[in-house]
């Protein structure tokens, strides 16, 4: 005589071998198919009403929370390794997608639609790195009001350079307006609040770009400034790299020399013919700017002035005088047009102005 069992769901007595075992309740073959589904990793058989899975697949509960995330964004279950953690939020591929396109944090080679700043056609463009507080959404957002309280000033990139952080980035901007308007001090208190470093990292640098209009109304013009520019900086490599606070071993990866030659044109000639590429002292590979690239990265106020300061009289060099007053120049001779008190105070902290004692806390760079 067969074995009979009594279906847990409707009641009805079945044969052993019309009935399976689900869940631990024993169901007849017609309830087991309307009320169960076997899950899609593993094959046990689970009640419908206890199926963590979505339109695309039958989970059961220990699968679901072995295998599988859910996005912060959208609730979309997704593999463990298929997740994006993004500013504490674990996301699937597309709203990790809408959320790099709205920012605040744009991809690197994001270039959004400049607005100029100050007067005059001499502007600075300022990309400040920092690092190791955290590529977060909500540290750039309060950067950003910070920056842009007042004006569209400051936008933000990430960078793969960086261990954990963010590439800073202003639209033009004259040297008044960075002196004057744009809110440094703020941003760069700020940082420091939000754990961020520059100077103390091994990866961050200050790079300073330079309207090519501020060289000249003529691509003639403006060509023979460069050439002056980049003269400059190889003739007075010793201080520059001095002042710059990079190690050698940064600058050579970052920011290398092209090499002294002995007048302005042969120096532009070397220079536009040397395949270095971008990661120069002075990169000559952008249509619209020319790039300082040696300095570090500071979050000292007085330092991104004087830095600022200082390309402004780099610029000055470069359209007034003519190649051979450039060649006839001595460090001192250059160091006599200046007299901004930021740009002194810190070419006295680096021994390159006068051997007058400086205050050795002031002079640290701690950020």
């Amino acid at each position: 005589m067969k074995e009979m069992y009594t279906c847990d769901h409707c009641g009805e007595e079945f044969p052993l071998e019309e009935t399976l075992l689900v869940e631990g309740d024993r169901l007849c073959r017609h309830c087991t198919a309307s009320l169960t589904a076997l899950c899609d990793e593993c094959g046990t058989r689970i009640y419908l009403e206890h199926d963590e899975g979505d339109s695309n697949r039958f989970l059961c509960s220990s699968c679901r929370e072995r295998y599988y995330t859910r996005c912060d964004r959208c609730n979309t279950l997704i593999y463990n390794e298929n997740v994006y953690e993004y500013d504490g939020e674990n996301l699937c591929e597309d709203c990790y997608d809408e959320v790099c396109t709205e920012g605040p944090i744009h991809e690197y080679d994001y270039v959004p639609d400049l607005v100029f700043h100050g007067k005059g056609l001499r502007k600075f463009g300022v990309e400040l790195e920092i690092d190791e507080g955290g590529k977060s959404r909500s540290n750039a957002n309060r950067l950003l009001e910070i920056a842009n309280r007042d004006a569209v000033n400051l936008y933000i990139k990430s960078d793969g350079s960086l261990d954990d952080g963010l590439e800073l980035v202003t639209h033009p901007m004259s040297l008044d307006y960075h002196l004057h308007e744009m809110p440094w001090e703020d941003i760069l208190d700020e940082a420091k609040r939000l754990d961020y470093r520059s100077h103390s990292t091994n990866t961050c640098g200050l790079y300073i770009h330079i309207s090519r209009m501020a060289f000249g109304c003529t691509y003639e013009t403006q060509e023979e400034c460069i050439a002056r520019l980049v003269f400059f900086v190889e003739k007075f490599w010793p201080e520059l790299l001095r002042f710059s606070r990079r190690t050698q071993g940064q600058i050579n990866h970052w920011a290398a020399r092209y090499g002294m030659k002995l007048n302005p044109k042969d120096q532009i000639y070397h220079a536009k013919n040397s395949c270095a590429g971008r990661y120069t002292a002075v990169n000559l590979t952008n249509a619209d700017t020319v790039e300082i690239r040696m300095f570090r990265g500071t979050l000292k106020l007085n330092t991104l002035i004087a830095t600022l300061q200082l390309v402004d009289h780099l610029c000055e060099v470069a359209v007034s005088m003519s190649d051979q007053e450039l060649q006839d120049m001595s460090w001192f001779d250059f160091l006599d047009q200046i007299t901004e008190p930021e740009l002194v105070q810190y070419l006295k902290e680096r021994r390159l102005y006068v051997n007058e004692p400086v205050n050795t806390y002031d002079a640290t760079e701690v950020f």
